[in-house]
């Protein structure tokens, strides 16, 4: 998922488990490319999601797989 942005903040990924759409934030102080755990919102299993942000081109990509 790739969403195009001026301004880093709120991004949306699908739970890698059941699919569910979740917002969660990107932490423009914490760098270019990032990696956290997050729960799903709906399934509550865990999802390790990868941003990576392009300050030259404004675009952020968004990866979500499940953490066993």
């Amino acid at each position: 998922m790739t969403n195009h942005t001026d301004e880093p903040g709120p991004i949306t990924y699908a739970c890698a488990v059941c699919g569910e759409v979740n917002e969660t934030t990107f932490d423009p102080e914490a760098g270019d490319a990032q990696e956290f755990i997050e729960d799903c919102r709906v399934c509550c299993r865990p999802n390790v999601v990868r941003v990576y942000y392009d300050r030259e081109l404004g675009a952020m990509q968004v990866e979500a797989s499940f953490e066993e």
